[in-house]
């Protein structure tokens, strides 16, 4: 990751701006929530104790002016947010997405790939606001997400089951923060008026900027799996009077691999689902009603096939 921003620190377009400022406050924000993953990752830290750090990490970033400061909304349109509202919702992406990969994070190559996915759907997506469109807010989100991107597949080599090294809470966490960093440096840089007028009109905008979600609710538009799979494991400890942060063996991946899949497969499912929310909310700001709907019944009936195929070798065995 350090190698990757520093060079994207030395191009022309970070040379000037407020990129290279926030581009510092997210790699501090991420060294905090590092540092305190690889504590816990060797001492065990209590689960108040990493929401704090969480919390610090949040807390420098928004002093730095990573903040969301307004939200594309269907059927209301752009939302500017209150100092307050704003601060407080920073804050609570931040740490939904740091604790949604650190939940998933359960089976060999699971947290990576999903990761990997909606970098890769990020990415493709900022770069076309800042090329194709010229929003120049979208470039630090877009280099963030590729760095985010390459982490993954790189650590995937390794990572990929049978594993030989894994992320622990210092490599959960990061990735968490990363891309939801990404998508608040664009929500506090970006001019919505200008967006407007550059769209032709403010539900054109809204449709055209909401992919941005796809990082700010990171678990609700990307890891829509994961994040129920997450609600459900705090629901489920819970109701047996255990404290929601405790390990059990209830998580989606678990169940998957209990109905008789194998652990590649199991991770593979939750690739399949997680690539089918987040490239299809990409297509929804970038093609027409049909144009999406084809896009996404291609990739859904792939994966469908893919699940129907896996199961049926499954029984066979």
């Amino acid at each position: 990751m350090l190698a990757a921003l520093a060079l994207a620190e030395h191009l022309p377009r970070f040379q000037r701006g407020p990129d290279l400022q926030y581009l510092r406050a997210i790699l501090l924000g991420a060294l905090i929530v590092w540092l305190a993953g690889v504590v816990d990752d060797k001492y065990e830290l209590s689960a108040l104790t990493k929401i704090g750090a969480q919390l610090i990490a949040a807390g420098v970033m928004i002093h730095q002016g990573i903040a969301i400061l307004w939200l594309p909304i269907p059927g209301v349109g752009i939302v500017a947010l209150s100092p307050v509202i704003s601060t407080l919702l920073t804050a609570a992406a931040l740490l939904i997405a740091i604790n949604a990969v650190n939940f998933i994070d359960g089976l060999d190559g699971l947290a990576a790939g999903v990761v990997a996915i909606s970098g890769c759907a990020m990415f493709l997506y900022c770069y076309r606001l800042w090329f194709s469109y010229g929003v120049e807010a979208a470039a630090l989100a877009a280099v963030i997400s590729a760095a985010t991107t390459g982490m993954c597949l790189g650590f995937l080599f390794h990572n990929a089951h049978p594993a030989r090294t894994f992320m622990g809470d210092s490599g959960a966490m990061l990735l968490g923060l990363l891309l939801s960093g990404a998508c608040a440096s664009f929500l506090g840089q970006a001019d919505p008026d200008a967006l407007i007028q550059q769209f032709g009109g403010e539900n054109t905008t809204v449709k055209s900027v909401l992919p941005m979600y796809l990082p700010l609710i990171l678990p609700v538009a990307v890891m829509a799996i994961p994040l129920a799979d997450l609600v459900m494991a705090v629901l489920r400890r819970l109701w047996r009077g255990e404290s929601p942060f405790s390990a059990d063996q209830g998580h989606l991946h678990h169940r998957l691999m209990r109905i008789g899949h194998s652990h590649p497969k199991s991770v593979l499912i939750m690739w399949i689902l997680s690539a089918l929310l987040s490239f299809g909310f990409v297509a929804y700001s970038v093609l027409p009603v049909t144009g999406m709907a084809l896009s996404i019944l291609t990739l859904g009936g792939g994966g469908v096939l893919f699940l129907v195929r896996a199961k049926e070798k499954v029984s066979g065995q």
